[in-house]
């Protein structure tokens, strides 16, 4: 059956290593809408323009080729043909991605390549976000919401930039794991809600491969009803 998999939740769930793990298993076209938005914030620090000049951003964002190319488990995102897949996982472009996300203008734009996008989808899709399940794909066949506390999700993001050879603070990535998670929660234009209809999982406590267990399950728990 062809599917489409919204996967929902706050700055450091898990959502895209998920994310890509179930399109990889399931044979999906996977997107990773959060990318998107960080390339549109990265756009806008190039030009270095300020993010209060909320008509220039717009241009720039909507302007911009924002393109996701290859399969989930190497994935490009690219900004006017460049690769930028590396340069978008800085906290700076971070913050910037969760600026240009409460311009409904910049929103509008993104979720209309995020339903129609380039790449054909002969078996469907999972896509990772903030909406996917509440306004991109309110009728998503499976939608679930990843959460974690605060403190264990910039744990993961600390360890994460660690590994990479960024120099961060615990205490600076907390900081602005909240700020992002005040962001997102209230903007007025598509804030991060829980769908009615979401499976929640709260990952605090659970390793990747359980969290991928229990999405698995109910991945063939929905294609069982199908049958």
């Amino acid at each position: 059956m062809k599917m489409i998999i919204a996967i929902d939740g706050p700055s450091g769930a898990g959502k895209s290593t998920l994310g890509k793990m179930l399109a990889k298993e399931l044979d999906l076209l996977y997107l990773d809408t959060g990318a998107m938005y960080r390339a549109a914030g990265l756009a806008v620090l190039r030009a270095g323009v300020n993010f209060e000049e909320k008509e220039k951003v717009i241009r720039i964002a909507t302007d911009s080729g924002i393109e996701l190319v290859g399969p989930p488990d190497a994935l490009q995102v690219k900004l006017n043909g460049e690769n930028v897949s590396a340069e978008i996982r800085t906290n700076e472009v971070g913050q910037a991605a969760s600026i240009v996300s409460t311009v409904s203008e910049v929103r509008r734009v993104l979720v209309e390549k995020q339903r129609t996008p380039g790449r054909p989808a002969p078996n469907g899709a999972v896509l990772d976000g903030r909406d996917i399940g509440t306004v991109v794909f309110p009728n998503a066949d499976i939608k679930f919401f990843l959460t974690a506390r605060p403190e264990a999700r910039a744990r993961r993001r600390y360890e994460e930039d660690l590994e990479k050879g960024r120099a961060v603070s615990y205490e600076q990535t907390f900081r602005e794991i909240k700020e992002r998670d005040e962001r997102d929660t209230s903007r007025e234009d598509s804030p991060l809600v829980i769908a009615e209809d979401a499976v929640v999982i709260d990952t605090s406590e659970m390793t990747l491969e359980e969290v991928f267990e229990r999405m698995m399950a109910t991945v063939r728990e929905t294609q069982n009803k199908a049958v």
